[in-house]
């Protein structure tokens, strides 16, 4: 068996600019007014973590950001699940995702699944507002919920499904595909192989010199996609 973890965003799906106008609504609601910075687009970092960096930029006092933190992502998936009609009118599915999914779904030997910088309740937002969330098995994902160092989710991912399926996944039977260099070095540090998609704001060429061990433009070559992802087992 190989245990594929999805990235989300940018990977599967693109939301635009929802996250930084949860994140905005979230700040001016625990904090008490409107934050004059948002955290970036498209870094892959976890959400406890953009939360912290969030605050810090915004000069909320340091004493002060860890419980504000926790307030706050507390309630970000609850906001976002008020968005879910808009997400699924005007969210993107990435090219070739539905394809791809489907495919490594059908597959008897892979196991999909998502390790994501997103909350869980966020991650499964987005999924089922686009539709996608029929393709993964969601209950043995890594979530930034779980952790907030996203490394560590790929471990937890794989205890998860071992207790499903049995067995055990590593480095040689775990891949991570995700667009983002935070994808690339959490699969270097968690234990997984990574093939890289270059759809998000990260090039090729960066995925590649960052380590990822196989690098696409998009996910419409699903043909390429299951090839690579037998390669992992490969001496």
């Amino acid at each position: 068996m190989i245990l594929v973890l999805w990235d989300i965003d940018r990977t599967l799906l693109y939301t635009g600019d929802i996250d930084r106008r949860v994140y905005k609504e979230t700040f001016i609601s625990v904090v008490g007014r409107p934050p004059t910075a948002l955290p970036a687009r498209g870094t892959g970092v976890t959400m406890p973590m953009a939360v912290r960096e969030l605050l810090r930029v915004n000069d909320v006092p340091e004493q002060k950001v860890e419980a504000l933190a926790a307030r706050i992502v507390a309630e970000l998936p609850e906001r976002l699940a008020a968005y879910r009609e808009f997400l699924a009118r005007d969210g993107n599915i990435m090219p070739g995702a539905v394809d791809a999914l489907a495919a490594v779904q059908q597959a008897e030997h892979l196991i999909p699944t998502v390790v994501t910088g997103n909350l869980r309740g966020s991650a499964e937002t987005k999924l089922a507002a686009l539709g996608l969330i029929c393709y993964l098995d969601t209950t043995i994902g890594g979530y930034a919920s779980d952790d907030p160092h996203r490394p560590a989710l790929v471990r937890i991912a794989q205890n998860r499904a071992a207790t499903k399926h049995g067995g055990r996944f590593n480095r040689n039977n775990t891949v991570i595909v995700g667009d983002s260099l935070e994808d690339v070095r959490t699969g270097q540090e968690g234990g997984a192989r990574v093939i890289a998609v270059a759809s998000g704001t990260t090039a090729e060429e960066q995925l590649r010199a960052a380590g990822a061990d196989h690098v696409l433009t998009d996910l419409t070559a699903t043909k390429d996609l299951l090839r690579l992802i037998e390669q992992v087992q490969a001496p």
